[in-house]
């Protein structure tokens, strides 16, 4: 059991690992795991569960009317976790601890896609 919200772990594909993101798309995790696998993580990536979807009861359709169509199927997404359980990806981050493939800091707006540009000499409250 996690000891808050910010340093999650469970069991991906039976390894104990660090949440690091869930429900990511494909492009996500791909991002996530070349940076992560660069600064010598061991990543573990699982299919997420597909999402609950409350059953709503059946209300008697009236003769003749149109059926509604079904829902369109859920997107395909991921759990991204590491071996390391130590690890707090928010920590790694604003402690500096993780680079780049290009040698810079990675910053907030660079973790989250934002902005690919790293500025290490600017503070993070400006």
């Amino acid at each position: 059991m996690a000891l808050n919200a910010n340093h999650a772990f469970e069991d991906l594909d039976g390894v104990k690992c660090t949440i690091i993101e869930k429900n990511c798309e494909p492009g996500r995790v791909s991002f996530l795991k070349a940076l992560l696998e660069y600064n010598g993580m061991t990543v573990v990536i699982v299919k997420s569960p597909p999402p609950k979807v409350a059953a709503k009861p059946a209300a008697p359709a009236a003769e003749g009317a149109p059926v509604p169509p079904p829902p369109p199927p859920a997107p395909e997404t991921f759990t991204i976790g590491v071996t390391d359980v130590s690890f707090s990806p928010i920590n790694a981050i604003f402690n500096r601890e993780l680079k780049t493939p290009e040698g810079t800091i990675v910053t907030p707006a660079y973790w989250k896609q934002e902005d690919f540009k790293s500025r290490p000499d600017n503070w993070y409250w400006k």
